[in-house]
């Protein structure tokens, strides 16, 4: 087995970010060993706490460092405490997004089994897409702002358009080759009351004719969202602007089991960054009871990431490991509490290194 090297930028951040991000580094490490994959760490401050330091919430140095990387996992950034004189929260991570034009977050939502849902379904298996350097967030450092209003700008491109719609296809096939989801594409708009949203319904109408193997539909966010809660099975990868993107992916991660689950990964044309999708949660960070299993989903997007940039099978034989490793513990346990366990963070993270040394010996690259 040839041992293959890959540089990994580390930024654990704020509250329960570093202990999650320990426990990720600690799994990929075995999944990595397993397979003859090595993995390099470098880890780097960055986030609210750094700012409440430094004044910067994250310096040139590190985002020169990061770009460098081959793959960045990223733990959670922002404390409500700590703001900039506008009322927000430091986001790094958008400044990340920004320098890398790491333009669409991918995030799946599936529900795994052992994991109950509040919802009396059987199967979730989507993927929400969301455009991450543009629409309302593409106005956040020009608002109009006068005494009596603030406005934000919404704003697509068809160069935003097309290069997300081209990932969202790209991906829609890649899942149906690996793990044989339908081949479905679903956009999420407003394009009967929104200009801007018309433009984006006619690009991806555009970039559909492309891949004529993949099927399409085309919803309003309004019964889009809707449907996450009343018929999540109909989607397999869903696409949509920034905001929508931002909310209706916290839906999905709720209808399988909340955000501790919930793994994403900020993807560019050279450049990604991979990270859960829930917050740096103040309230319980320091006391080992928060749920890695979302950073640690976000390692294996990483390692499939890796895979496919880099035409390494051995990632993916890491990749499938570590993901067998930890459907094995969510479906036996232990658990988290907000799973209904009691274990603690380091719990579920010695339970899947354990795991991980038998599914290893099954898995084979896809």
């Amino acid at each position: 087995m040839t041992n293959q090297n890959f540089t990994v930028a580390l930024l654990p951040g704020d509250g329960i970010g570093p202990e999650v991000v320990t426990a990720a580094r600690t799994v990929l490490e075995a999944a990595a060993e397993a397979t003859g994959v090595s993995l390099e760490f470098r880890s780097y401050d960055a986030g609210a706490a750094h700012y409440a330091k430094t004044g910067a919430s994250i310096s040139d140095e590190v985002m020169d460092n990061i770009g460098k990387a081959d793959a960045v996992l990223l733990g959670a950034m922002g404390l409500p405490n700590i703001r900039k004189s506008d009322g927000t929260e430091l986001t790094p991570q958008i400044e990340i997004r920004e320098q890398y034009q790491l333009f669409a977050s991918l995030r799946p939502c599936k529900l795994m089994q052992g994991v109950v849902s509040r919802l009396k379904v059987d199967a979730i298996d989507m993927l929400v897409i969301r455009e991450t350097t543009e629409g309302l967030f593409a106005g956040r450092h020009h608002p109009v702002i006068t005494a009596d209003s603030v406005s934000d700008t919404l704003t697509i491109s068809r160069q935003g358009c097309e290069r997300l719609f081209v990932e969202a296809f790209t991906q829609a096939r890649l899942r149906k080759k690996r793990y044989g989801t339908p081949g479905h594409v679903t956009l999420l708009d407003k394009s009967n009351v929104l200009a801007s949203n018309a433009f984006m319904r006619s690009i991806f109408d555009e970039v559909a004719q492309r891949y004529p193997d993949i099927d399409t539909d085309r919803q309003y966010i309004d019964a889009g969202s809707m449907m996450f809660v009343t018929n999540p099975e109909r989607f397999d990868v869903v696409v949509t602007e920034n905001v929508f993107g931002d909310i209706v992916s916290e839906i999905g991660a709720g209808v399988i089991g909340g955000l501790g689950l919930a793994p994403s990964a900020d993807v560019g044309a050279e450049h990604a960054v991979f990270q859960p999708s829930h917050g740096s949660a103040p309230d319980i960070a320091g006391k080992g009871v928060a749920n890695p299993i979302a950073t640690m989903l976000s390692a294996v997007m990483l390692l499939e990431w890796l895979a496919d940039r880099k035409s390494s099978d051995n990632c993916l034989r890491a990749a499938h490991t570590l993901r067998g490793a930890i459907e094995k513990v969510l479906n036996e346990g232990p658990r988290t509490r907000d799973l209904g366990g009691s274990a603690s963070t380091v719990d579920v993270t010695e339970a899947v290194v354990q795991a991980i040394q038998t599914v290893g010996r099954h898995v084979e690259t896809a």
